[in-house]
């Protein structure tokens, strides 16, 4: 690439759209998430736990791209909230696992509403916000990999 390629706005550096897009993103499912108790960082961790629930917290961290010690407040805020209890492993008792209780499994199914709401307010196609997912994916991994 060269020197006169690399971008120098603010508008023109994908950051900048991301870092945008990443607040929007937050503000338009606060006001959705309030009628539900939630924060965005709860309602995506309990969206993990809606998947496959009793996951450790390590695995709930990496999945989230998270640090332990950054998700382990949130879930005890969900504790407090009564959505999840979390208890030692079994097989390990270093390890803590995280489930739903009636209350985080009843959220679920008010869920897809919330879901339908941001489809709608992002003016965008399904097929369309697959190819942005599939793409922030890859953008993603290769600063990951780097």
């Amino acid at each position: 690439m060269n020197a006169h390629d690399i971008p120098t706005r603010a508008e023109d550096l994908f950051c900048f759209g991301v870092y945008t897009a990443s607040h929007a993103i937050n503000r338009a499912y606060s006001g959705h998430l309030k009628r539900l108790g939630l924060t965005y960082p709860q309602y995506i961790t309990l969206t993990l736990l809606w998947e496959r629930d009793g996951q450790k917290i390590n695995e709930l961290a990496q999945c989230l791209r998270m640090e332990t010690s950054t998700l382990t407040p949130l879930v005890k805020r969900l504790e407090a909230l009564g959505h999840v209890t979390r208890n030692r492993s079994d097989k390990d008792g270093r390890a803590v696992v995280v489930n739903l209780t009636k209350s985080g499994r009843a959220l679920r199914d008010r869920a897809p509403a919330v879901t339908a709401c941001m489809i709608q307010q992002t003016g965008m196609t399904p097929a369309e916000l697959q190819t942005l997912q599939e793409l922030l994916f890859r953008l993603r991994d290769g600063l990951q990999a780097s």
